[in-house]
Parts: structure tokens; C-alpha cells; sequence
């Protein structure tokens, strides 16, 4: 077997590490985007940075700030930008090319750009207002109209928020004692997460029976309030159905989230004031429509007073001369009536009498007619009076029960009767009965 050439690794790694120092011998500043982040308790953080194109991973390289350089350049990125710096972001470093025969090439880090990470948002902001004018999103929020008196406000914040508790104080204790009725929902307003949590409680807003849709955030770092830039957070505000108010961020903070909804203000205060606005302008409004009210019933009820008044001359005028028309006729009918009456009483009376002399001709036969009625009646009932028959001898016998008997079948041998004669009566008792109906051959006992 022939012998080959060959050499020991560490020989190869100590020439690749002359030709690296040899090829890069300097400090070179390189763009890459932190993939993994590792501070250590030794006061090292070890990192890995790399590069992607069209989604997929095309570079890596093991890098590393020294202790010495860690704290002030870990400061000087976060003041600068108001970024953590952390694994996610894409940084541009000056970093130092370095081989070690057990790990191989390293990147030893000493500085940082602040101004190329601002720079990308930058342009990642550029590019999203780009796309969503492009696709129509910046004034669907526009042609969307707040009710006249925007009552019930859905508010998308963090319940801990300062921002939310000055727009409440605000907003609820006006002192024109405006009502309105504010539902929270709650979302996470910085980091990675806010703009999903935000889109969440958007949606949840927008299925409610609310008048407008709030988003409130106080002022902050650059990088806390870079989740408002998000583009799917800014087609959910600009497809909203209803329309989306933001507060984000101090006076010289534009948000894309700002350029998409409906109105944007600056403070949580500014916004309760639009609120208060509009009704203070309902007010207005009412105050105005009711003076003009008042001017027009005003102007109608002195129209109408000249009317009336001018009606009532001519309606004045106009029975006078109806009422003495009515007057005269009524002379000429008062004249009429009193030559009636005095024929028709003088026929009356002519009736009177004669109806007098009629009647008192008839109650005097009646009279005489009653007095001949009554006269035989009482002779009827003389005749037949029982004391006129006594009188003549007869009797009257009572039972006894002290009825009349008119009959013997009613009495028994035996019985007590009573004898009334026209000067006194006796008591009898029976003895002896006759009967013509039992005894015809009988002699008659009286």
C-alpha cells in the first residue's frame, strides 16, 4: 500500500486560521438577524446569528460579545431605539472574524447600529402603507359615519392602563352629565403578541351593538408602540364595520393604524373630548332648534292674534246687523204671536164655558144617577140585614163552633147550640133530631 500525504487536523485548523486572520484582518460590519440570544452569569452573551431568503434559513455563524462590551452596548441599542435586543430582531454589528481549532469560526461583537434596525422598521412601514393603499384599506374607515350621539363605545386597552382610566374620568364625569355607556376588552398593547390580541378583541368588539370601537394607548418607546404599524392588524381596522377611533402613542407618533381608521387623536383625553363634542353639539343644535321653534310659534301665534282680531270686528259687525235684523223681525213677530194668542185665548175661553156648562150638566145627572144607585143598594142591604129578620121572629142557630147552621146534617144529638133572638140568645142542647131527607114520615119535632 502507498504511502499518501497527509497532515493532522490540527495543522489544517491552525493554517485555516492563519487564512482567515490573513483574509480578514480587520473588523467588518454585517447585517444578520439574531436567531438565538444567551447572556451567561459570567457577564458573556453567546448568540447565533443568520440569514434567510424566501422563508429558508441560507447562513449561520456562532457569535459572542466579551463581558467588557456587553452592558454599555446592550444600553446604548435599547436607549437608542426602545427596543429590547433580543433573538427575533435583524441587527447590523461590527464584528471581529475569529477561528478556534475546538469551535470553529466565531464572530467576536464590539459595536451595534441602532440606526440600520430603526431603518428596517422603517421600511417595513413603508412597505405596508404601500400595500394597503395599493389595496384600497386607507379609506374604508372613512366612509364609515359615527351616530349623531355615539352612546355605546367599545375600548380596546389594558384594563391597568393610565391612558384608560384618564379617558374614563373624562368621559364619564363630565360635568354636563353627558351619559354613556364604555365595555372593555381587554388585548395586550406592546410586544410581539399585541397585534393578534388586539385583532381579537377588535373582532369581538365589532359583534357587539356598539357606536364605535376605541384604541387606546399612552405614550412609549418607538419599539412598544411598533405593533400599530402591523399590516394584518391594519386591514382588521380598515374592514371593521364599525368605525375605529385610535389614541396611540404622543403628538409626533403616526401609526399606520392611525392613517387606516376612522378618526385618530392623540390622548385619551382628546378622545373623550370628541365624544363630549358631539353632544355638546347636540345640545347646540337642540337649543337652536328650539329657539327657532319658539320664534316660529311666537310669529304664528301673533299671526294668528291679528287674524282672530280682524275676525272679530267683522264678526262683531256682522251680528250687529244680524241681530237687529233679528230684532226687527222678531218685533214683527212678537205683534203677530200677541194678535194670535189674544184670538186663540178668546176662542178658549168661549170653549171653557161651554165645556163648563157641559161637564156641569153631566156631573149633575151623574149625580142623580149615582144617588138612585145608592139609594137601592142600601134598601137591599136594610132587607137584608139579619136584625130586620129577627125582628120579624125568626132566629139565628150556631154550632158549636159558633158558625150559622143552615143545615141539621152538621149537628149530632148531643150537641150544644146557641139560639139568637132579635132581644137575646140562649144555649140549647140537642135531643132529638128531624131530617127531611131520612125521616119524611116523621112528625116535625118544632
Amino acid at each position: 500500500m502507498k504511502d499518501r500525504d497527509y497532515m493532522d487536523l490540527l495543522d489544517l485548523q491552525e493554517s485555516i486560521k492563519e487564512s482567515l486572520a490573513e483574509a480578514f484582518p480587520g473588523r467588518y460590519w454585517v447585517k444578520a438577524e439574531i436567531s438565538s440570544w444567551s447572556p451567561r452569569a459570567s457577564g458573556h452573551c453567546y448568540l447565533s446569528l443568520s440569514q434567510s431568503k424566501a422563508g429558508k434559513q441560507v447562513a449561520e455563524s456562532r457569535a459572542m460579545i466579551w463581558k467588557w462590551h456587553f452592558p454599555q452596548l446592550k444600553g446604548f441599542f435599547e436607549q437608542a431605539t426602545g427596543q429590547v435586543l433580543k433573538a427575533g430582531i435583524t441587527v447590523l454589528v461590527r464584528v471581529q472574524v475569529s477561528y478556534s481549532e475546538l469551535y470553529g469560526v466565531s464572530l467576536f461583537i464590539d459595536q451595534i447600529d441602532p440606526a440600520f434596525t430603526l431603518g428596517e422598521k422603517a421600511l417595513e412601514r413603508k412597505r405596508s402603507i404601500e400595500r394597503l393603499t395599493s389595496g384600497g384599506y386607507m379609506e374604508l374607515q372613512k366612509e364609515l359615519a359615527l351616530p349623531d350621539i355615539p352612546y355605546r363605545l367599545a375600548v380596546i386597552s389594558s384594563p391597568t392602563a393610565a391612558g384608560y382610566g384618564d379617558f374614563c374620568k373624562h368621559l364619564l364625569e363630565n360635568p354636563e352629565g353627558y351619559a354613556f355607556h364604555v365595555q372593555l376588552y381587554e388585548a395586550l398593547m406592546q410586544g410581539e403578541q399585541a397585534p393578534a390580541s388586539i385583532m381579537e378583541a377588535l373582532e369581538a368588539a365589532a359583534g357587539s351593538a356598539c357606536d364605535a370601537i376605541l384604541i387606546l394607548r399612552g405614550g412609549g418607546s418607538e419599539l412598544d408602540l411598533s405593533c400599530f404599524d402591523d399590516y394584518p392588524l391594519a386591514v382588521s381596522i380598515a374592514t371593521c364595520p364599525v368605525p375605529v377611533i385610535t389614541a396611540i402613542g404622543h403628538e409626533r407618533d403616526v401609526h399606520i393604524a392611525d392613517m387606516v381608521a376612522n378618526t385618530s387623536v392623540k390622548t385619551p383625553t382628546a378622545l373623550a373630548d370628541l365624544f363630549l363634542e358631539a353632544y355638546r353639539l347636540q345640545d347646540s343644535r337642540l337649543d337652536r332648534l328650539q329657539r327657532r321653534v319658539g320664534d316660529a310659534v311666537q310669529q304664528r301665534f301673533a299671526g294668528l292674534e291679528r287674524v282672530l282680531s280682524q275676525l272679530q270686528g267683522r264678526i262683531r259687525l256682522g251680528l250687529g246687523r244680524k241681530l237687529s235684523a233679528r230684532e226687527n223681525a222678531l218685533v214683527r213677530s212678537q205683534g203677530r204671536i200677541s194678535r194670535g194668542l189674544l184670538h186663540k185665548f178668546s176662542e178658549v175661553a168661549r170653549l171653557k164655558d161651554s165645556a163648563a156648562h157641559r161637564l156641569q150638566f153631566a156631573a149633575s145627572a151623574r149625580l142623580s144617577q149615582e144617588y138612585s144607585a145608592l139609594a137601592l143598594r142600601e134598601a137591599r142591604i136594610k132587607a137584608t140585614d139579619p136584625r130586620n129578620i129577627l125582628s120579624l121572629g125568626y132566629v139565628l142557630v150556631t154550632g158549636k163552633d159558633h158558625q150559622v147552621l143552615k143545615t141539621v146534617d152538621k149537628v149530632a144529638v148531643g150537641d150544644c147550640i146557641g139560639v139568637r133572638f132579635n132581644d137575646g140568645s140562649l144555649s140549647a142542647k140537642v135531643e132529638e133530631i128531624y131530617s127531611e131527607k131520612l125521616d119524611n114520615n116523621k112528625v116535625h119535632i118544632a
